[in-house]
C-alpha cells in the first residue's frame, strides 16, 4: 500500500512556526516581483533568457562547462545517475545517502544499478572505508561506476564534509575509474559555514547540483552541472523524464534571485540552529548533536518524554517539525526567525515538564 501525503491532526491549528524542512519556505514578495518580471522564452528550445543566466551563472559558480535547469533535486540525481551508469552498475554512497532513503527506488527502477552502502558517522564515510568497498574484476561482481556523496549530509545531521576527507574519497575514485557525483542539495549551507567556495569545494566532481527549494526559498528549480559532454548526454534523461520545460525564466527568475540575495543570510539560519541546539541542552536529558549548519537533531528520551508525542504536542500548538532518522529533526530557514526559536523552546520545555 502506498500512502498518502500526511495530514495535519484533526483540530490541529494552522502552523505558525515551521521547523519542519527548509522546503517548506516561501518565496518573498522580492523574489514574487523578479518572476513576474522575468523574460521568457522556450526552454526546450534553449531560448529562454532567464534559464540560460541561471545556468551560465550555476557553471561559473561551481567551476563547470555547463549547466541544466531541473524541476527538482530528485530528478538531477536520477538524471546524473542515468547518464553516468549503466544497467548492472554500481554506485557507492552512503547508507543514510538521499539516493537510497528518500527516492522511492528510483534508481533500480529506472536505471537498473544497484547502491552499496557505505558506513560512517555523520553522514559521511572515510576513504579506508571506500577502499575497503571496492569489489574485484571479475564476472561475479557488479562494475563499480560511480562514487556519490551529500554535502551537507542530511540524516548525517546537516553536517559538512570536510575538504580533506572529500578530496580522499575523490582520489580513491580516481584510482579506480569512477565517475563522482555530489549530491549538493544544501551544498551553499556547506560553502557559507566551511568559507569554501563553491567550486574549489567541487573540484573533484563530475557532476554537481543545488536545490533552490530548500534554504534559497525558491519554489522549485535546481541545476545540475558537470562537463558540456555530461550536461549534452544528460539533456536526453531530461527530456525523457519530462523534466523539459517551456516558459521556465518564471521560475529560473526566483532561482537567480536567491542566488543574489538568500546565500549570505544562511548564516542567520546556522546561528539560529546553534541557538536551538544551545536552549535543548539546558534541558536536562535532552540528547542533542551540536549543528554545522540549518539542521538540529535531538532525542528527547531521557528528558521523560516519547519523541512522537513531542511532535505530537508541538503540532497542536501550530508547530511542525519532523522525525528523521529515529531522531526529531529542526530545520531552520528564511521562514524562522530567533523569536520563532525562542517560542519553540519554551513549548519544548513546557511539553517536557507536562510530561
Amino acid at each position: 500500500m502506498v500512502h498518502a501525503p500526511a495530514r495535519p491532526p484533526a483540530g490541529a491549528p494552522p502552523v505558525r512556526i515551521n521547523l519542519y524542512s527548509d522546503t517548506q519556505t516561501r518565496p518573498t514578495a522580492a523574489m514574487r516581483e523578479a518572476m513576474m518580471a522575468a523574460e521568457v522564452g522556450d526552454e526546450q528550445f534553449g531560448d529562454d533568457p532567464t534559464v540560460n543566466e541561471l545556468c551560465d551563472r550555476m557553471a561559473a559558480l561551481m567551476g563547470k562547462e555547463a549547466a541544466m535547469f531541473l524541476p527538482s533535486g530528485t530528478m538531477c540525481n536520477v538524471v546524473a545517475i542515468l547518464t553516468h551508469c549503466r544497467p548492472g552498475e554500481e554506485v557507492l554512497a552512503h547508507e543514510t545517502a538521499h539516493i537510497l532513503s528518500s527516492e522511492g527506488g528510483v534508481h533500480a527502477a529506472l536505471a537498473g544499478v544497484q547502491i552499496n552502502p557505505l558506513q560512517g558517522a555523520r553522514g559521511m564515510f572515510s576513504a579506508e572505508t571506500l577502499r575497503a568497498a571496492i569489489r574485484p574484476a571479475t564476472r561475479y561482481a557488479p562494475p563499480q561506476r560511480l562514487l556519490e556523496v551529500e554535502q551537507t549530509a542530511n540524516i548525517g545531521g546537516g553536517g559538512v564534509w570536510p575538504q580533506a576527507e572529500l578530496d580522499a574519497v575523490v582520489a580513491v575514485a580516481r584510482e579506480q575509474g569512477w565517475s563522482t557525483h555530489m549530491d549538493g542539495a544544501r551544498l551553499m549551507n556547506a560553502v557559507v559555514a566551511s568559507g569554501i567556495p563553491a567550486a574549489e569545494m567541487v573540484a573533484g566532481f563530475d557532476s554537481v547540483w543545488l536545490d533552490f527549494t530548500k534554504g534559497l526559498g525558491a519554489p522549485l528549480g535546481a541545476v545540475l552541472a558537470g562537463s558540456e559532454e555530461f550536461i549534452g548526454n544528460a539533456w536526453r534523461w531530461k527530456q525523457r523524464l519530462g523534466g523539459s520545460m517551456r516558459q521556465a525564466g518564471i521560475c529560473a527568475a526566483a532561482c537567480i534571485h536567491a542566488l543574489d540575495h538568500h546565500i549570505d543570510r544562511l548564516a542567520e539560519d546556522h546561528a539560529n540552529a546553534k541557538a536551538l541546539a544551545r536552549g535543548l541542552r539546558q534541558i536536562p536529558g535532552m540528547a542533542v548533536e551540536e549543528p554545522d549548519t540549518n539542521l538540529v537533531f535531538f532525542d528527547p528520551a531521557g528528558a521523560g518524554i516519547d519523541a512522537t508525542k513531542l511532535v505530537a504536542t508541538l503540532r497542536m500548538q501550530g508547530i511542525q517539525i519532523s522525525m528523521l532518522g529515529g531522531r526529531i529533526r529542526a530545520c531552520l530557514h528564511l521562514d524562522v526567525t530567533a523569536t520563532m526559536v525562542d517560542e519553540t523552546l519554551a513549548a519544548i520545555r513546557e511539553a517536557v515538564a507536562a510530561a
